[in-house]
């Protein structure tokens, strides 16, 4: 049993489902109001139309209802002439429920008229108009044209959407098979056996998501790509969808005043477009990446992904019906990537500049293959991943304009980017040998950013050179307290200036002590551990290094077969087996401690015999193998020279 409509309720509901009519001057009115709430382009479900109340504001400015009230004579006749003209005026005809509510005089009663949500497109004739496609926008009911019909007609199922319907003028000749193959091979469902063939047809699909490239026409019986197949595939596609183009301008400054620039005009089908456009971004990115390490964020003017990401969405999610082309612009301190064609329908543009809008595709076709083919995100995460990415790099965040006729990505420049040349010059610097000229580039880099990470590197570099370990110290004393959250690889290149030395301090090796230890927090990745141990066994720190390895591959169990954190534990092992032998050997300790020192020798080489045994087992690498030899004649040699009574008397 459907329960009363609460009039207050339904006043404080989305002002696009409540329409309210106090006197109903026009019954027309509430027709075309009906037929948009069937048509429920918004998808609220559908909505209602109240009529003999009204709604005001009171002395506060709160909203208020006023409910006048119909006649019995007059809710009777707009009650029946608006179910009247439902059923012959509305086509598919419509049947909305009509309740009668109590107003605030005795004599009089409201009439609502609740029109639920349908799978169909309704027209409605007006007087003597033909059958039009009504919609409600916000508080108004607007009849359905341009973009908004197609939208509508797509919704319901009365038009396919323009990526999936079929090119009339192409054939399949129009093709490029061979980059068909590509992209069915890059996604890992191209067989050599098969062939291309039985996707040249209008039965084959890649995915239920995805219908078949060709439609046959119904009377002649003619295959036809369909829209996506032609943007993909096609052999000249500009000639068949004349927008589909990008154009990729550079400029030097931070706007188009310059009177130099650079053009290119970028054409073929969207995934050779794709590929040049990636080109075109890696300059950018590049240019100002640190080739030495990825985990140098703040020396990155644009982070790829961010790039990638707003290229790919570009190119998926615009309107291809909109003859103007897709637009990538790159200026001194942002690049503008700009998708001609609105939001799609739904997606409101608060929640898509946030990240949050919920998955909602213009052409799904395009951003199923995009994303099997790895050019952009799935799932309405691209957004997302350019806001977090340019987050994680330092970038400042990224600005998104919307209107009626484009979607503008702005993405800005890392702030720290004018660094950059210094960067270089310190580095060319450092590769000819000019240490003294590198030093004093890299103290101004690091006097304006204390914290920027290739600078850091190439201060320590510069430091182990120098043989000035000292300086290194005060550097890491100073800054010791935010160095926590530097990247694994800087710390230990720092740690590694500092006991580089001949002879380094007590405070050096704690500094340095102190770094190794932040660089092994968390979890690391296989390369990242090897490069810390390695540091960790220069310095001597045999124990620290023993530890790490085993809580690493606690953590990561697949580790256990890798040779090369097999050699290095084995040769952390032969470390504290050497230190116990020492041990043994000092007469002045108690017989017992050097008893224990003697079994604990035994123990350790054991265990480093059996990993070396084993990481010579699974190396396949000759340098590796070759240091494993090493470690195997050192340790026979440390086995050979100390022999004492396995009861430890000696």
């Amino acid at each position: 049993m459907r329960e009363s409509i609460d009039l207050r309720t339904l006043a404080s509901r989305e002002s696009e489902q409540t329409e309210w009519k106090e006197n109903v001057a026009d019954i027309d009115d509430v027709v075309a109001t009906l037929s948009a709430f069937a048509n429920d382009l918004q998808n609220l479900g559908g909505g209602y139309v109240v009529c003999g109340a009204q709604e005001v504001t009171d002395e506060h400015g709160f909203p208020k209802l006023v409910l006048t009230g119909l006649t019995a004579a007059r809710l009777k006749e707009v009650e029946g002439k608006t179910l009247h003209r439902c059923r012959d005026l509305v086509s598919p005809p419509i049947t909305p429920l009509v309740e009668e509510l109590p107003g605030e005089q005795p004599d009089r009663r409201i009439l609502v008229f609740i029109q639920p949500a349908t799978g169909q497109a309704h027209t409605f004739r007006r007087g003597k108009e033909g059958g039009k496609h009504f919609v409600r926008v916000s508080r108004s009911t607007i009849e359905a044209r341009n973009g908004v019909l197609l939208n509508l007609l797509v919704r319901k199922g009365a038009l396919e959407p323009w990526d999936r319907r079929p090119c009339k003028a192409a054939t399949e000749n129009d093709l490029d098979l061979l980059a068909l193959r590509e992209a069915l091979q890059r996604m890992g469902v191209f067989s050599s056996e098969r062939g291309l063939d039985p996707y040249l047809s209008d039965t084959a699909q890649l995915s239920p998501f995805v219908p078949s490239l060709f439609t046959r026409e119904p009377l002649t019986g003619a295959l036809r790509p369909r829209n996506f197949a032609l943007l993909l595939f096609g052999r000249e596609t500009q000639r068949f969808i004349p927008g589909a183009f990008s154009i990729f301008s550079m400029y030097p400054g931070p706007d188009r005043s310059d009177a130099h620039s650079e053009r290119h005009e970028v054409a073929g089908n969207l995934l050779e477009q794709a590929r040049r456009l990636g080109q075109l971004l890696d300059v950018q990115s590049h240019v100002v990446i640190d080739k030495e390490s990825h985990t140098t964020p703040n020396v990155m003017k644009y982070p790829t992904r961010a790039l990638y990401e707003a290229m790919g969405n570009a190119l998926a999610h615009r309107d291809y019906e909109d003859h103007e082309p897709t637009r990538i612009t790159v200026f001194s301190d942002r690049i503008e990537v700009l998708s001609p064609g609105s939001l799609p329908l739904g997606v409101a543009p608060s929640d898509f500049r946030e990240g949050r809008a919920s998955p909602k595709w213009r052409n799904q076709t395009l951003a199923w293959f995009f994303t099997r083919l790895q050019i952009a995100q799935a799932e309405g995460q691209g957004i997302r991943t350019i806001l977090r990415v340019m987050r994680e790099e330092g970038c400042p965040r990224p600005q998104f304009e919307v209107d009626d006729s484009r979607v503008l990505c702005v993405l800005p420049a890392h702030p720290r980017h004018s660094i950059l040349q210094d960067l270089r010059s310190a580095e060319q610097a450092l590769a000819l040998g000019q240490l003294e000229r590198a030093q004093a580039q890299i103290d101004s880099i690091l006097a304006r950013d204390p914290l920027n990470y290739r600078a850091i590197q190439l201060f320590a570099e510069v430091h182990q050179g120098l043989r000035a370990p000292s300086v290194v110290a005060d550097f890491v004393s100073a800054h010791l307290s935010a160095l926590g959250g530097v990247p694994a690889p800087v710390l230990v290149q720092l740690a590694e200036a500092l006991v580089s030395g001949g002879r380094p301090s007590d405070n050096d090796r704690a500094l340095s002590r102190q770094l190794l230890t932040f660089a092994s927090r968390g979890r690391l990745e296989e390369r990242e551990l090897r490069k810390i141990l390695v540091a960790m066994l220069r310095a001597r720190e045999e124990e620290s290094a023993l530890t790490l390895i085993e809580q690493q591959l606690q953590q990561n169990p697949d580790w256990s077969r890798n040779p090369s954190l097999l050699q290095l534990r084995g040769d952390a092992l032969l470390g504290l087996a050497k230190h116990c032998s020492m041990t043994g050997k000092n007469r002045e300790l108690p017989p017992r401690t050097r008893q224990r020192a003697w079994q604990q020798f035994h123990a350790y080489l054991d265990r480093s015999e059996h990993d070396l045994k084993q990481a010579h087992a699974l190396s396949v690498d000759a340098q590796l193998t070759g240091q494993i030899d090493k470690n195997m004649a050192f340790l026979a040699r440390l086995r050979k020279d100390n022999q004492p009574p396995r009861s430890g008397k000696r």
